[in-house]
């Protein structure tokens, strides 16, 4: 005899709740928050002391890129981060330009998120995956700059990013004398599926998202796709079912953090500051809970994207809400592009006709 709707419908609330109040276990050290902080930080405190915050802004985004340090050998690890250096700026380049070309905003976000997570499946990458590549390519397209600025801006990009592989160089050199380093993984050829179906679904949904956000008239949406991207990367529908309950109540609360923060008399030097804080409680707090993490992610978030603006004036509670609507439009859809990855019956349905467009032949 199957259970009742009500006893199912209570089962699912007890495991979501369950979900909500576990904290996982973690061998982070706190020195890899630290150094995070750091790579954030240290770009906006050299431009805030230089009186130059919107200069902070690019190179700190491309500090964020210190998050795919691995536990893997020196050489490994090094050449793995350069690459994913390099990956930061190609996306931030690409987004800037194409904010000249307004059309061309949702194909190019879209191309980008497809062609990134095959990259980071297909080479194993691990968290946090194709999130700040995507988060790089928005903010760029979305975050106003005359054109004879563009090379600068990616080239100040660069320099953080340079900073944050210096900074994961420090580190790796301290932290492999009190543990020792896993082994580099074998590159095998990963099953289609993982690779081409769900990077196709992911990128396909990033830019749904990005159209209905114009469609809805959102003004500077590039919260949505990243919103929509950080569901998504879900293992399991259970999981991309739990981390958008997880983000939307983090970012609900995140909110009210947010104008709470940005209510405070904030100058460029404070701001760099907070950013290292948030950094850093964001990095200890993610593998152990995504929920509370999230809280402190959607400050962190609106401060390296809004900084400039905020510093001048702006309207830090319409800033906040405008953020608010976009992680829950890209919450939504990331739910949506989680059922077409993991549902059965779509997969056989869609499979056939992607593998038309992309052969298996192309992973190899």
């Amino acid at each position: 005899m199957s259970p009742s709707p009500l006893r199912k419908t209570r089962r699912v609330l007890r495991e979501q709740w369950q979900q909500l109040i576990t904290f996982n276990a973690s061998d982070r050290r706190w020195q890899l928050p630290f150094t995070a902080a750091l790579a954030a930080g240290l770009p906006m405190l050299i431009a805030a002391i230089l009186g130059h915050i919107q200069f902070g802004l690019a190179a700190s985004l491309g500090g964020m890129v210190f998050l795919h340090v691995s536990k893997t050998p020196l050489s490994h690890r090094m050449i793995r981060l350069m690459t994913c250096a390099f990956g930061m700026i190609a996306c931030y380049a690409v987004g800037t330009f194409c904010q000249f070309v307004p059309l061309s905003i949702i194909p190019v976000i879209t191309f980008t998120a497809v062609v990134v997570t095959m990259i980071v499946r297909y080479y194993d990458i691990g968290p946090p995956g194709s999130l700040f590549f995507v988060m790089a390519v928005s903010i760029g397209a979305y975050t106003p700059i005359p054109i004879e600025r563009l090379p600068m801006m990616v080239g100040l990009l660069s320099l953080g990013c340079i900073l944050a592989v210096f900074l994961a160089f420090c580190y790796s050199l301290y932290i492999l004398r009190i543990e020792p380093a896993n082994p580099a993984p074998v590159i095998q050829s990963p099953a289609y599926n993982y690779v081409i179906y769900d990077s196709v679904i992911i990128g396909g949904c990033v830019g749904a998202s990005l159209l209905l956000a114009h469609l809805l008239q959102m003004e500077r949406a590039y919260w949505v796709p990243i919103s929509c991207v950080a569901v998504i990367q879900g293992a399991s529908l259970q999981a991309v079912w739990s981390r958008q309950l997880q983000r939307v109540l983090g970012t609900a609360l995140g909110i009210w953090l947010a104008f709470g923060l940005l209510s405070l008399p904030l100058n460029p030097i404070s701001i760099s500051f907070l950013i290292m804080l948030l950094t850093f409680l964001v990095e200890m707090l993610v593998v152990r809970h995504y929920g509370i993490a999230a809280l402190f992610f959607t400050p962190l978030g609106l401060l390296l994207a809004e900084a400039a603006t905020l510093s001048m004036g702006g309207d830090s509670s319409a800033i906040a809400e405008a953020r608010f609507y976009d992680t829950l439009l890209g919450c939504a859809i990331g739910l949506l592009g989680g059922l077409l990855i993991y549902n059965q019956r779509c997969r056989h349905y869609l499979m056939p006709k992607l593998r038309r467009l992309i052969p298996a032949r192309s992973m190899s």
